[in-house]
């Protein structure tokens, strides 16, 4: 049996500061999973919540919701995992169960509202503690089984950025062979698009307002095609061009530039936060029958396909790996920008 007291870093203050901390975990119960968590991701969000940039954050704050690890501990009932299997956990803990979304394997959208896995409500009142941590307590609905062959490291960004693109993608069938997607933004989100895009046989074209991305997206990345957006020309050069368009970019942007881009039927899927109000003429969608939707991450079933279909087409993130002591640091650089594409901290060899 797993000693419940967890080691971890914590933010204590709306400077999100994080320094070491030491908390308790719930014991295992009839169908928990407890992993040895061995690297979690970085996401933007955790700045977010350690810096109550939302209004709601709870201190001491653990962050981390892309988190790996290897099974140490289950419960009396559970029927998916035994001791020594490798396991992901994503951005949320619980939910309801009982709702229509829960039901049909769309518990992120639980009606009752799932529980993200850093600084949510559980529904017997305790706060979440995420994966910036040595072990983690989680209901076995909600853990994904990371295939044999998968770079423990490489499975953190998938529960996160890599659902969050492959969910809608499925969702909108932009897995058809041939047809056209574009791509805006490559970052941690964007960068797993385009390689979502090309294992589905789609011609990928990033979009970007940085020239200095041109390089990457097509070399590194390996993008059919690259646009600067804030060029009308190219982007006139597009019009009527694209079946799809999987928007990843933050702040403020128009969409209306984008949807002239679209096909007629064609599907613009919002994954970004592009500031506090979309601003769009009506005339985008009605000219051409075209559709904007909104998704979050994923189920917990589409989640273990997408685990599954990455480790069957080598589909791999571009990741740095670093120790927990450098997490303020890499904060820093993730603020401005300054990583390719996405940091996942070295817990199990750093916590200590």
């Amino acid at each position: 049996m797993m000693n419940n007291n967890c080691h971890g870093w914590a933010a204590r203050d709306e400077s999100g500061v994080l320094s070491p901390y030491t908390f308790t975990r719930r014991e295992v119960g009839n169908e928990d999973v407890a992993l040895k968590i061995t690297h979690c991701g970085i996401c933007f969000a955790d700045i977010l919540f350690t810096k109550n940039s939302l209004g709601n954050s709870r201190y001491p704050l653990v962050p981390g919701h892309e988190i790996v690890g290897i099974v140490k501990e289950v419960g009396s009932s559970v029927h998916h995992f035994k001791v020594g299997d490798r396991v992901g956990v994503g951005s949320y803990v619980n939910s309801c169960r009982e709702c229509d979304s829960c039901k049909q394997n769309l518990e992120i959208y639980c009606s009752k509202g799932s529980v993200y896995t850093s600084n949510g409500v559980d529904f017997d009142g305790t706060i979440t503690n995420g994966g910036y941590s040595s072990f983690i307590v989680v209901h076995e609905r909600y853990c994904f089984r990371i295939p044999d062959e998968y770079p423990l490291a490489l499975a953190a960004p998938l529960l996160c950025p890599g659902i969050t693109v492959y969910s809608p993608m499925l969702r909108h069938k932009m897995n058809q062979p041939g047809k056209s997607l574009g791509v805006i933004g490559i970052g941690g989100v964007g960068h797993l698009a385009v390689k979502f895009g090309k294992a589905f046989g789609l011609n990928v074209t990033v979009f970007s307002t940085s020239i200095s991305k041109k390089e990457e997206a097509l070399s590194l990345l390996g993008a059919g095609k690259f646009v600067l957006s804030s060029d009308e020309q190219q982007m006139k050069e597009m019009t009527d061009s694209l079946d799809f368009i999987i928007d990843t970019a933050s702040g403020n942007h128009p969409l209306d530039p984008y949807m002239s881009l679209l096909k007629t039927g064609g599907v613009l899927a919002l994954v970004g936060s592009p500031g506090d109000e979309i601003k769009l003429s009506p005339a985008s969608l009605l000219r051409g029958m075209k559709t904007i939707s909104g998704s979050l991450a994923g189920g917990v079933k589409e989640t273990q396909e997408m685990l599954d279909f990455c480790a069957a087409h080598k589909i791999y993130p571009n990741i740095e790996i670093v120790p927990i002591q450098y997490a303020n640091e890499a904060w820093e650089r993730l603020e401005k920008g300054d990583v390719r594409y996405r940091f996942v901290i070295d817990v199990e060899n750093s916590l200590k």
